[in-house]
This record gives C-alpha cells, structure tokens and sequence, in this order.
C-alpha cells in the first residue's frame, strides 16, 4: 500500500488479489466506494492495484473487509 496526499483529498494504491477481469474489478469498486469518506476507488484486474481517493486515510481493516466482501483478498 502506498498513500500521497493530495489537498483536501488522500489518494491510496492498494494491492488485491484474485481479480482477473472486469466484473472482478467492478465488485471491487463498489465495496470500496461504499466506504464513508471515499471519493472514487479504481481497481485494475491486470495489475491488481486499486487507487483510492478519500477525505481521510481509511482504516485498513474496513477496507480489508470491503476487499473480503467483494471476494477478493488485500494483499
């Protein structure tokens, strides 16, 4: 995980495993961006990274649940 701050915003890049097309990065996506405080999560299947924008660094765990929930596992 690597995070920079942005004003106003923190960006994220967190590394997941299992997603291998775009459904998997889709599920990804729509937990993460249930996630309060969270502006916009991209998850790319080819790389297994999902960048995250956020008011405020998120608590790892919620978004290790959200990762979980989505069937997939934070690396």
């Amino acid at each position: 995980m690597t995070a920079e701050t942005k004003p106003g915003s923190t960006t994220t890049v967190y590394q997941v495993k299992g997603m291998t097309c775009g459904h998997c990065e889709g599920a990804v996506n729509e937990e993460i961006s249930a996630l309060p405080g969270v502006s916009s999560a991209a998850a790319v299947a080819a790389t297994g990274q999902v960048t995250v924008v956020s008011a405020a660094p998120l608590d790892e765990e919620a978004v290790r649940a959200a990762v979980d929930e989505a069937g997939y596992e934070l690396v």
